[in-house]
């Protein structure tokens, strides 16, 4: 079962905020009112007794101590910068397994959480772009894809696996076979837009259908993984419930934000051994 992290966040904030509110309008005043009716009635006040008059109730202590915490993290979280973790392959070799990425939340819009709503326009993305989005058919699910294609874009993926945008191949450069794939993985700088960056093909794996070509509507991205065979994207989903011209693309509201950096790298499941820094930096 998914868990709606952002909700309960935004749960926890209220239901602390509103213990604070409590406390503030209602329970304070009356603890000091207690304190200065138990101050005019004995000539020397016990200090023990002060402090017990003044004592918060635990519930509310606590609200008002995870209160201030929740709602910066609620604030970082929803508006300015989220961390996610590579749980797969898919973007090889730009994003390895177990890599712990940031992700700019207000490159594309300010949303508000939970209803994701964009309240302030920033930026569109931008064909090159890795981007995080929640999947089309589980919005509880995140994803992380390159933008490939903009509303409009006529995009083909060719037998020989040439990737084509509005009738022009994109370019690409091949560096040579991936070490120790002994000549079955090959490596190519690809350029998308302004964006260069490495993607990976194996060689005799064959996966979409010649031909393939798809035209992405308005309010909607085109979504390809780095390591174009091994990658579920655009390509192949196939929902019965979506209809078909929007099969394939991610609309605008189901995005999280850009990716930019890397800053660890924990590739072990059972983290059973130290994280190492040696993936740190931006992302391309």
């Amino acid at each position: 079962m998914s868990i709606n992290f952002p909700l309960l966040l935004v749960i926890a904030v209220a239901l602390c905020g509103a213990l604070a509110l409590f406390d503030l309008i209602f329970l304070a005043p009356r603890r000091r009112a207690a304190i200065a009716q138990y101050q005019g009635q004995v000539g020397e006040p016990d200090e023990a007794v002060v402090e017990r008059l003044s004592k918060e109730p635990l519930l509310v202590e606590y609200g008002k101590s995870f209160f201030p915490v929740l709602a910066i993290v609620l604030v970082l979280r929803s508006f300015l910068v989220e961390p996610f973790q590579i749980p797969s392959g898919s973007m090889k070799p730009t994003l390895e397994v177990g890599d712990f990425i940031l992700v700019n939340k207000f490159a594309y819009g300010i949303r508000l959480p939970v209803l994701d709503t964009k309240i302030i326009e920033v930026d569109d993305p931008q064909r090159g772009d890795v981007m995080v989005f929640r999947y089309p058919s589980d919005p509880n699910i995140n994803y992380i894809k390159r933008v490939v294609g903009l509303a409009g874009d006529h995009v083909r993926y060719s037998s020989d696996k040439r990737l084509f945008v509005n009738g022009k191949p994109v370019a690409e450069q091949l560096l040579g076979e991936e070490p120790g794939s002994l000549g079955s993985v090959v490596l190519y700088q690809e350029r998308l837009g302004e964006m260069e960056h490495l993607i990976r093909k194996e060689m005799h794996r064959y996966r979409v259908e010649p031909g393939r070509e798809w035209v992405v509507p308005q309010g909607h991205y085109f979504m390809m993984g780095d390591n174009r065979d091994n990658s579920n994207d655009s390509r192949y989903w196939n929902d019965p419930n979506i209809p078909k011209p929007l099969l394939g693309m991610v609309p605008d509201q189901n995005i999280v934000g850009k990716a930019f950096a890397v800053w660890m790298s924990w590739p072990d499941p059972k983290l059973r051994n130290l994280p190492n820094f040696s993936r740190v930096g931006l992302i391309h």
